[in-house]
């Protein structure tokens, strides 16, 4: 009788409250990871003949520019902040790279378009971390700033478009037996330094450090404003390589491109696990977040969905599973 009495609580302990706001704020990974396939299972249901090999390939290939903007977000909401520079910087680099390419190879206008995001990236570093200008604040006038550069540099070259590079477009849209897309030679290594670089890296536990309290960081003798400067160049130039990708992936170079990736990059980051309020997520959520986000996407698409309906249920889910995970985790 003893033995049962006592392992009756035992087991109910896993279904408590306390259990599952731990689980959602240590490892959101789990819960988030179980959603990915029920949402996976529930497209199968509705469209089946859309399963298959081709479906990872489709679906991955369609995160991962997703995933590197939203990995630009993570690291900026770590230190209480935000990035809406991202939409306007990719889409420079993708047009700067596709304007230049015929010009100076494809090598020279890569880094071309690079170093002009870490000029923007330093530029809002500097704001923030200097200046003390409120990071959306910061990042939206220099999201506008570019997007103006990248307009009088299309009328310059006096072109309306351009033809995206063979090699842009075979990484960006190509995949391994319709599997594996090509543009996992890029993501890949950048996912595996952002994970060990947050977790192993003295920089990571300082972004994590100004975010949590940024008074005690400063006690601590951690210069904020150096690591806010760096954190804007990276997120910049991770935008940049997304920008490219995301020009390969539609086959098309516009000032205007990644716009529309902006606040999916946020959502993915907060579905992830990343407090907006600062200190707290990690990348490894953030990318099942961007995962989610695409089939979700994608499954408003087969089912039909016209494209004003479509974004009120895009919106709409990530409304409520963020709400839900803040109602979980218990943040104010």
């Amino acid at each position: 009788m003893t033995d049962i009495a006592t392992a009756s609580p035992t087991r109910s302990a896993w279904l408590t409250l306390d259990l599952w706001r731990g689980l959602f704020r240590d490892r959101p990974i789990i819960p988030l990871s179980g959603l990915l396939v029920l949402l996976i299972i529930v497209f199968a249901i509705v469209s089946p003949r859309s399963m298959g090999p081709s479906f990872v390939g489709i679906i991955s290939r369609a995160a991962i520019p997703l995933a590197l903007l939203a990995g630009c977000q993570t690291l900026a909401m770590l230190t209480g902040g935000i990035d809406l520079s991202v939409g306007a910087i990719a889409s420079m680099a993708g047009f700067v790279t596709a304007a230049l390419e015929p010009n100076i190879g494809l090598p020279a206008a890569l880094t071309v378009a690079l170093v002009a995001a870490a000029v923007a990236g330093l530029v809002s570093g500097v704001g923030v971390g200097v200046f003390r200008v409120h990071p959306l604040i910061m990042t939206l006038g220099m999201s506008l700033v570019v997007l103006g550069l990248a307009n009088a540099f299309q009328l310059v070259i006096v072109k309306t478009s351009s033809g995206v590079p063979d090699e842009v477009r075979s990484i960006g849209s190509d995949t391994i037996g319709n599997v594996l897309p090509y543009s996992l030679v890029v993501f890949l290594p950048v996912a595996a330094l952002i994970i060990v670089g947050l977790r192993r890296s003295g920089y990571g536990r300082m972004l994590f450090a100004i975010g949590d309290n940024p008074i005690a960081a400063r006690l601590s003798g951690a210069r904020a404003w150096q690591v806010l400067i760096v954190l804007y160049i990276v997120s910049a130039v991770l935008a940049a390589i997304a920008g490219v990708l995301i020009s390969g992936f539609t086959n098309v170079a516009a000032v205007t491109l990644a716009d529309v990736y902006v606040l999916p990059s946020v959502a993915a980051a907060v579905i992830g696990g990343t407090s907006i309020l600062g200190g707290r997520g990690g990348y490894g959520g953030t990318i099942v977040g961007a995962l989610i986000l695409t089939v979700v996407s994608s499954l408003l698409g087969n089912l039909g969905f016209p494209e004003a309906v479509r974004q009120i249920l895009f919106g709409a889910i990530i409304v409520v599973v963020a709400a839900a995970y803040t109602r979980v985790t218990g943040e104010t």
